[in-house]
């Protein structure tokens, strides 16, 4: 990509629609569309529609907290230590590179450096094994400063987006996260995840183009360019940018400078790793050499990552040496799982409260327990994400069965995790004696929605509702879904009746929940006598 401006919109539509009608007797209008116009009306007023006005209070504020950016490093590590266990050094390169760059950016809004002063943006290479928070540190840095934050996967990237994605759409999505600002959008942040992946020569499974090429096109994006906003297959936008012209408004920017844009790229690098400690095990050999514990944590050597390393494993030293910022995140024990279950701000625990909260159901978890899930979640080897997985499938049969009964409380210990569908089971049992209340309550809320839906109330005989009871248990089904199937012909049957005698409340007994349709025939009938009788 060259430093001189992006070519127009206008230009590029015309070019491609051009191309497309070479070989017709369409012709080009000046205005960039094919006279006799190919759209239909609605077409033409998704291309006249203006663009949807962006937020400019909220964008306006961000500028300003930019502006007035003071956070020192170590109350940015505070706050991080609400949300992420461990990763101490993390937090600290992390701290320090965002104060410095924000400060960088301050003093360039306010004016106080000039342009001649030269500044290397310090973007930042996480390594370390996944679910260690690298990317929920990013999150919560672009939070705390409230700039906009945008996260993408290297592997959907090809050079020339054809197979994969356009890295330039990184800075677009920027935008969009913005809201559309773009002086905002140029002070954000873009995190890279899955770096590694790109490091080596792509196969030829569908990708088009090898991962060095990304990673040049990501250079250019790390170092300054400017970037068209309107991606070249984007039609739909590059339309809305010429009838922005021939309506004559206000030019609008056409471009985003990358500039002030902080990267940061992380991945696992589990093969660097193995590659680190070979490289260092070879001045360890002979009688002093240390025994490798056959449990070793293998992402601990990322440590000891020097660039060599880096281009050795595929990366080009132009890039390598557009990240200066490098830390490894540490892998996950057990006691650190535990310590982010009890802790943490972020702790998937809270949302567990809450699914169940939603149904009125409340648990405890003893410290036992805990440390039972931590151990369990530590051998699925993906870090905090382990703690979901365990939970799911501790819980799952939980969530599904204990909304429609009567508990409101129970206790997660090592005796339910041991064997969790036992313990259901027994937690029901001990109180079964409260369900027939619970299927009480759903029958009068189907009569009520009945009543709501028809217009005409029904009210349940105690027999009644004990033989719809007694076919729910039985079936293992829901009130709702009983009396759904049951009663759905008694709309139409009940407003005949109605129309014959006016009757607007109906009576069911065990003869209508066994037979509902022959119970509501015999209605109907005696309403139409009883018009005859009249008569």
């Amino acid at each position: 990509m060259s430093d001189k401006e992006p070519p127009s919109p206008f230009d590029e539509i015309q070019k491609q629609l051009k191309e497309l009608f070479k070989d017709s007797n369409v012709k080009i209008s000046a205005h960039g569309f094919p006279e006799g116009g190919p759209f239909s009306d609605e077409q033409e007023e998704i291309v006249n529609e203006p663009e949807a006005a962006s937020d400019g209070g909220k964008s306006a504020e961000a500028l300003e907290n930019i502006r007035n950016f003071k956070l020192k490093p170590k109350e940015i590590r505070d706050h991080l230590n609400r949300f992420v266990i461990r990763q101490d050094e993390a937090k600290k390169v992390l701290s320090v590179a965002i104060c410095d760059h924000y400060n960088h950016v301050r003093a360039t809004l306010m004016g106080k450096r000039e342009e001649t002063t030269e500044y290397s943006k310090q973007n930042i290479l996480l390594l370390g094994p996944t679910g260690v928070g690298k990317t929920y540190l990013m999150k919560n840095l672009a939070r705390l400063i409230g700039v906009p934050f945008v996260k993408a996967d290297a592997t959907k990237f090809s050079e020339t987006g054809y197979v994969g994605s356009d890295v330039e759409d990184l800075v677009r999505d920027l935008v969009k996260a913005a809201d559309g600002d773009i002086e905002l959008a140029e002070k954000g942040i873009i995190f890279v995840d899955e770096i590694d992946k790109i490091a080596s020569e792509g196969s030829a499974g569908g990708r088009d183009v090898s991962g060095r090429g990304v990673q040049i096109n990501l250079l250019k994006l790390m170092e300054e360019t400017e970037v068209n906003l309107f991606s070249p297959s984007d039609m739909m936008a590059q339309m809305q940018a010429v009838m922005e012209i021939q309506r004559g408004g206000k030019p609008k920017r056409k471009s985003i400078n990358t500039k002030n844009i902080l990267f940061i790229v992380s991945g696992a690098f589990d093969k660097l790793a193995e590659s680190i400690k070979k490289r260092l095990s070879q001045s360890e050999m002979g009688f002093g050499a240390n025994v490798s514990e056959a449990k070793e944590d293998i992402s601990s050597y990322l440590q000891h990552t020097e660039t060599s390393d880096f281009i050795k494993y595929g990366f080009e030293p132009e890039f390598i040496g557009r990240v200066p910022v490098r830390c490894a995140c540490s892998a996950l024990s057990a006691k650190d799982l535990a310590h982010i279950l009890t802790t943490s701000e972020g702790s998937v625990l809270h949302q567990y409260r809450d699914d169940f909260r939603g149904y009125g159901i409340d648990f405890k978890i003893t410290p036992e327990a805990i440390m039972s899930i931590a151990e369990t979640a530590s051998k699925e080897r993906t870090g905090a994400r382990g703690i979901m997985t365990v939970m799911e499938r501790l819980l799952r049969d939980y969530k599904f069965e204990l909304p429609s009964t009567a508990i409101k409380h129970f206790e997660v210990t090592t005796e339910m995790i041991a064997d969790p569908s036992n313990c259901l089971k027994a937690l029901k049992e001990k109180n079964a004696h409260l369900q027939s209340t619970v299927w009480e309550n759903d029958v009068k809320r189907y009569g009520a929605a009945f009543e709501k839906a028809c217009g005409f109330t029904l009210e349940f005989k105690p027999l009644a509702v004990e033989t719809l009871i007694s076919e729910a248990s039985e079936l293992d089904q829901t009130i709702q879904s009983i009396c759904e199937e049951k009663f759905k012909d008694f709309g139409h049957g009940l407003t005949i009746i109605n129309r014959n005698t006016g009757q607007t409340v109906f009576k069911l007994g065990k003869l209508a929940i066994e037979n509902p349709d022959k119970e509501l025939s015999k209605w109907v009938v005696r309403s139409i006598k009883c018009v005859k009788e009249s008569s």
